[in-house]
């Protein structure tokens, strides 16, 4: 049976508020990483999600 336009937004809707729902119950239950301060790492975003290193304006990736 075929659906109505109106009908497929609204199932449409009704998931991506229940994805939303557990994706907050999976945030809420994790757990928060207890990581001792870096001495002397580097400013600026994290080199290893952004998949290059840079330091004195020269980058060079890993």
């Amino acid at each position: 049976m075929s659906q109505t336009p109106a009908e497929k937004e609204a199932k449409k809707a009704e998931i991506a508020k229940r994805a939303l729902k557990e994706a907050a119950e999976r945030r809420s239950k994790a757990k928060s990483l207890d990581l001792p301060e870096e001495l002397g790492g580097r400013d600026g975003p994290e080199p290893v999600r952004f998949g290059d290193w840079e330091k004195k304006g020269i980058a060079s990736d890993f």
